[in-house]
């Protein structure tokens, strides 16, 4: 249909109007230095803060001065990175999320130490971890982990590679995670306490001592419920492996040996290979204690249901068979 020359549609009346000269738009990104440093002109960044190539840095991000940020790291927008913190080479740091804070303590130290974040990390929104107490302490964060939303690292608390910290994780201070472990969602972590390597905890657990490595915590209980048979499933260990892992948690859990027996028999039994972990683990530890196993609890009755249908020969039998657990 040809329109008229008063209507440019027939919904919208109206005489034709000339087009509107065009006008330049704004640059998003101002030129930098380094043509492969891309900052939004929304972001504050020191002129004292040392870039990588290929940093990416979004709007209402603050880097301050000594920062350090490696090679194809991208912060999203509200990233706050405070002074004495480095970080690695392609890490993702999403929106919220702050680097570097001072300590949570009630003596606030005059000079803290640093945050220590290696490669290849994803921290989430609104994720917090605080810089050491001391100048020459260091809290650190080692390569391949992912911090999911709103985890707290608090100051010197040490995490190893691959380590996940699953949605409102808290971790206190001097806290010590192992490569590979996994920490669930509400997971809160008593200051001083360490989670052994490839350790499974239970979302909503409290954990107040050390988690040995490769054991399941229920996170009901907090307590141990057997080994992390699908966490070692998908790192690769051998049938072997797991075997002797199954041998040694017998040791610790269920042999009924005194401390030192207990000690004494791991270094004998298991001198190589991940079950030589237990007794490395053990010995290194402090005065929190460990996590123990989960059980019937002690007076517990365990009693068997008799059919109605069998002879009343058996009563005394299943009346007999009816003991208490522990």
């Amino acid at each position: 249909m040809r329109l008229s020359g008063e209507a440019e549609h027939p919904q919208l009346p109206g005489r034709r109007q000339p087009p509107s000269p065009r006008t330049r738009r704004p640059r998003l990104f101002y030129l930098q230095k380094d043509p492969l440093v891309s900052i939004h002109p929304l972001a504050a960044v020191s002129p004292y803060a040392v870039l990588g190539t290929g940093v990416k840095i979004g709007p209402f991000s603050v880097v301050e001065a000594g920062v350090e940020i490696g090679d194809n790291t991208t912060l999203a927008s509200r990233v706050v990175i405070r002074t004495g913190t480095s970080l690695g080479r392609d890490n993702i740091v999403c929106e919220g999320a702050v680097l570097g804070g001072m300590p949570q303590h009630l003596h606030m130290p005059e000079f803290p130490g640093r945050v220590v974040i290696g490669d290849s990390n994803v921290i989430r929104e609104n994720t917090t971890v605080h810089r050491a107490m001391e100048s020459e302490k260091v809290t650190r964060i080692g390569n391949g982990c992912l911090l999911m939303v709103g985890a707290h690292v608090a100051h010197d608390c040490k995490l190893g590679n691959n380590v996940i910290l699953t949605n409102n994780s808290l971790l206190g201070g001097h806290v010590t995670v192992d490569d590979r472990a996994y920490i669930s969602g509400g997971v809160a972590v008593h200051q001083f306490c360490r989670i052994g390597r490839l350790a499974m905890v239970g979302g909503l657990a409290r954990v107040t001592r050390d988690v040995p490595p490769y054991v399941m915590i229920d996170g009901g209980t907090t307590m141990v419920v057997g080994l992390n048979r699908v966490g070692l499933r998908r790192a690769g260990y051998s049938s072997q492996e797991v075997i002797d892992l199954k041998a040694a948690y017998r040791v610790v859990y269920r042999s009924g040996l005194a401390w030192e027996e207990m000690l004494d028999t791991l270094q004998m039994q298991f001198t190589s290979g991940p079950a030589a972990d237990f007794l490395t683990f053990f010995v290194g530890g402090n005065s929190r204690g460990f996590v123990q196993e989960r059980r019937t609890p002690p007076g517990a009755t365990v009693r068997i249901v008799r059919n109605e249908q069998e002879s009343s020969d058996s009563t005394t039998m299943y009346v007999e068979a009816e003991k208490k657990a522990g």
